[in-house]
């Protein structure tokens, strides 16, 4: 098994820790996998999109953006990553320093917008439900909206020149600098996923109370009338039913992209993770871009 500075200066794979012949087959196909299932889901939702003009809405815009970044991830890396890995571990394509830094800005390109999407689709949701209908129309103009899509890919384009430190990232022989991208890194998801859980925890409240008002204001109409009115109907299961798609929403999300900031942190301020751990991290948040369709 190679030291670790050999695992970030001549792996074929961005995951990748060990030069077994197995495990470079394992990864390949499990690429291979989540590109085609990735590509074929993602392509899929764009195209009812454009296809349906009632879908045509400004949440679903952000929501297109989101799949054109996992595109970036799932039609042009994870393909380069499957192919990759059945090469030899001295291939010249593989020590080629630009090609890595390629491949890593497109990776970092697409796991970046795709996650500022997410929180765009919650935050466009939260005030849609929680707001007048005045705020939001006077927010999510046309204009707005398009500045806020074209915001998101600007703000992944500036951690360009971070991007070689990914390369150690949680490396024990690294220097601080990769250290302190890793740190900037969990950091930045942490804070994403804080707001991300707010907005939609603020929109079950919101749906919880409203419904709670609207059942007890039925509840006094209907002892009011001259006559027997029909039993309302069953609104329980679909307020359940809301929160558990919420509740699965969320966690699918937490499980994709928390083991990396919390082994990124581990990193940082007490000692490096197994690499072992360091690649599942990283490979559930990269399988996030084929889950979010």
């Amino acid at each position: 098994m190679p030291n670790a500075s050999s695992w970030s200066a001549s792996s074929p794979l961005l995951l990748l820790w060990e030069d077994s012949s197995g495990t470079r087959i394992f990864l390949s196909l499990l690429y291979a996998v989540l590109a085609i299932s990735g590509t074929l889901s993602n392509v899929m939702v764009i195209y009812l999109v454009f296809s349906f003009k009632k879908l045509q809405t400004t949440s679903n815009a952000f929501i297109v953006n989101g799949c054109a970044a996992d595109l970036s991830v799932c039609a042009l890396w994870m393909p380069q990553e499957a192919v990759l890995g059945l090469l030899p571990p001295n291939s010249s394509s593989l020590r080629s320093a630009e090609y890595r830094l390629l491949r890593g800005g497109l990776l970092g390109l697409g796991l970046t917008v795709s996650l500022a999407s997410h929180l765009l689709v919650a935050f466009n949701r939260y005030v849609l439900i929680t707001k007048l209908p005045s705020v939001y129309q006077a927010l999510y103009q046309r204009r707005h909206t398009g500045c806020m899509i074209g915001l998101s890919w600007a703000l992944a384009l500036l951690p360009v020149p971070l991007l070689p430190g990914l390369w150690t990232l949680g490396s024990a022989q690294s220097d601080g600098s990769s250290r302190y991208t890793a740190l900037l890194l969990a950091l930045a998801v942490l804070g994403q996923t804080a707001l991300l859980l707010h907005c939609y925890l603020g929109i079950v409240r919101r749906v919880r109370g409203s419904a709670k008002r609207v059942s007890v204001l039925n509840f006094h109409l209907l002892h009011q009338l001259p006559f027997p009115a029909a039993p309302p109907p069953p609104r329980r299961a679909q307020r359940r039913l809301s929160s558990v798609s919420v509740l699965l929403l969320c966690c699918v999300f937490l499980l994709g992209t928390q083991p990396l900031v919390w082994v990124s942190l581990l990193g940082f301020f007490l000692r490096p993770a197994p690499p072992a751990l360091q690649a599942a991290s990283w490979l559930l948040l990269c399988s996030l871009s084929a889950l979010n369709p």
